[in-house]
């Protein structure tokens, strides 16, 4: 039993020890992101804890929503760099993590702090399937420029069809409340497909 345990919790643990790099795309929209694991440059520090990365997101007007009815269309690329402390809790294949994120679009940034969890469904019959998910969330004390608040959630589902390639399937919401006239602006509200390659 006790090998049992130490083996699935090598599994979950081996799962997230690596970097990755993710491309998502829908029919409009195409987002790249990128995380590296600092326990493969540092051996002070416990692999699959602690990550750094970026995202770009290059999303269209068609996936956008400006709630007070604002004809500006005109933004930016959604680009952001992000800090991630990760930990396995138990052996059932779930990981939490704290993260903090700074993010750019136009004439927008804040500081976002957020939640994230990562599901392992741990079966022999199947290939490796992971759930995702995360939500991250800035007041008007972490935001910047004309940023008033920013809130973002997202869930995935991932099959990895190949070792270290995954299929995954998703939804993100990525809410930019300005102070400015434009108001509220859903970013992007979509679905996405992609592939997320560990190395």
């Amino acid at each position: 039993m006790l090998r049992k345990l130490l083996l699935i919790t090598a599994t979950v643990i081996s799962a997230f020890a690596l970097h990755t790099a993710e491309m998502n795309i829908n029919d409009r929209d195409l987002e790249l992101g990128v995380k590296f694991d600092m326990g493969q440059f540092d051996d002070g520090i416990e692999p699959g804890t602690i990550f750094f990365g970026g995202k770009i997101l290059n999303g269209q007007q068609e996936n956008r929503k400006v709630e007070n009815g604002s004809s500006w269309t005109d933004f930016d690329r959604y680009l952001e760099v992000n800090f991630l402390m990760k930990r396995v809790v138990g052996t059932m294949g779930l990981s939490v993590g704290m993260g903090v994120k700074l993010n750019y679009t136009q004439g927008f940034s804040s500081l976002p702090l957020g939640l994230e969890f990562d599901y392992t469904i741990l079966t022999k019959e199947l290939v490796p399937m992971f759930v995702n998910g995360s939500v991250y969330y800035a007041p008007g004390s972490l935001s910047f420029l004309d940023a008033k608040d920013f809130l973002e959630y997202r869930m995935s589902f991932d099959i990895e069809m190949i070792e270290n390639g995954r299929v995954t399937i998703g939804y993100r919401n990525i809410n930019t409340n300005y102070k400015t006239a434009i108001g509220n602006v859903v970013y992007n509200d979509s679905f996405y497909a992609g592939f997320k390659f560990a190395f």
